[in-house]
């Protein structure tokens, strides 16, 4: 409450900082600290998508978001797209904003050291070929829509499977049940939550990956769809277009036909997956975690007395 704030801005005021930086708008900066503070910020989905979201979480999330933009001396924006948002949201000021680019898992990269098999066998996928999803299951994933448009591509080829990895979310139970009122629950792999080398096999052994978010502030597991050789299917919305460059199959996540239509071109081409493969592995060139270090020092420099 109050005291620790207090006891917040007491504690880093004693410290004598530079500067802090607070890597997520969550983790906040008490009110009363007056030293210089950076705040990175990933996503502005309570304000630009609060209906797929629960009220007391988007409340929670506007307050303090609103916050900590204004409070901090300079913000972060993991994307430009983020950083419009945050222009339109806030009126925050160009000069205060810097766009700064995320790095991905450098395991991705490889994946020759995974065992692949036993993975296919943990969570039933066997020999067949699949398209996969990983995230959260929760609406702004868009899942109910991926459930409609695979029906819709099952009922045209046979043979495939589509495997959603991720934990569950907000509203998750409907999922499993809407599968199987589409008739497509034998065809519908539900693995919970991946961890690690686990993610990288299902990647890699995947003939695709769809991502038809509705919303994403950066959209870390397209990069590692690329880094992996994975083609993807890819939502044209929010910072999406500007993560996947050339390098991805884009759609419109409402459209569930469009999204359909999309898994049968890709499943059905395998010169588009190899031209999608090679686009990947130069696209992910533009971001790694080294870069994103020497641009936030770059950040942490402007404050230094001229």
């Amino acid at each position: 409450g109050a005291y620790n704030e207090i006891l917040g801005a007491a504690t880093l005021a004693k410290e004598n900082l530079d500067v802090v930086h607070t890597t997520s708008p969550m983790s906040r900066i008490p009110v009363s600290y007056r030293g210089k503070t950076i705040v990175t910020v990933n996503n502005v989905a309570a304000f630009k998508l609060p209906e797929v979201f629960p009220k007391l979480s988007v409340m929670k999330n506007k307050t303090i978001l609103k916050f900590m933009v204004g409070k901090a001396d300079k913000v972060i924006a993991v994307s430009q797209s983020i950083k419009k948002d945050l222009q339109d949201t806030f009126a925050c000021p160009e000069g205060k904003i810097d766009v700064i680019y995320s790095g991905f898992d450098k395991r991705f990269s490889d994946v020759s050291s995974v065992a692949r098999e036993k993975v296919l066998e943990k969570y039933g996928i066997g020999d067949n070929k699949y398209m996969l999803f990983l995230g959260t299951l929760e609406p702004a994933k868009n899942i109910s829509r991926l459930l409609e448009a695979f029906k819709i591509f099952k009922e045209k080829k046979g043979g495939y499977k589509l495997v959603l990895a991720g934990k569950n979310g907000w509203l998750a139970a409907e999922y499993k049940q809407l599968a199987k009122d589409l008739g497509i629950e034998k065809d519908v792999v539900f693995t919970g939550y991946v961890v690690g080398d686990e993610i990288v096999s299902l990647f890699s052994q995947a003939d695709f990956f769809v991502m038809p978010s509705l919303y994403e502030g950066f959209g870390t597991t397209v990069l590692e769809a690329f880094a992996t050789g994975t083609p993807a299917i890819v939502s044209n919305v929010s910072s999406v277009p500007e993560i996947a460059g050339d390098a991805a199959e884009l759609v419109n996540p409402l459209d569930v036909q469009n999204i359909a239509d999309a898994m049968l071109k890709l499943a059905a081409d395998e010169n588009l997956k190899q031209t999608l493969r090679e686009k990947g592995k130069k696209q992910i060139e533009k971001f790694n975690w080294e870069k994103c270090a020497h641009e936030t020092l770059a950040v942490y420099k402007s404050f230094e007395k001229k």
